[in-house]
């Protein structure tokens, strides 16, 4: 499983959007394995355009590959949420904001 992690992006929703169509979703897309996108934290008003993002990203990759994220600027939560996800085969579209 590959890993992208997306920087601090606008803290406007509409912007981060924006920017992350133009910047990531490329690199996103031409991904050949499963991946974890990881997103810097962000407020609740940031979940429906990354949730959106990762649901439509997976349906481009399906069924050979899948599409998960998170949010989170810990290294051992992203590594758990990756294991985990490496661990769930049927498990692709979801958006996670990591606690710890």
């Amino acid at each position: 499983m590959k890993t992208l992690r997306i920087p601090a992006l606008s803290d406007e929703p509409l912007d981060a959007a924006a920017c992350f169509q133009e910047r990531w979703l490329s690199q996103a897309r031409s991904c050949d394995d499963d991946l974890l996108l990881v997103f810097s934290p962000a407020d609740h008003t940031h979940r429906n355009w990354r949730l959106a993002a990762v649901q439509e990203l997976a349906r481009e990759a399906g069924p050979r590959r899948r599409v998960n994220a998170v949010a989170s600027n810990n290294d051992a939560a992203i590594g758990e949420a990756k294991d985990y996800f490496a661990e769930a085969p049927g498990v692709t579209g979801q958006y996670l904001r990591l606690a710890r």
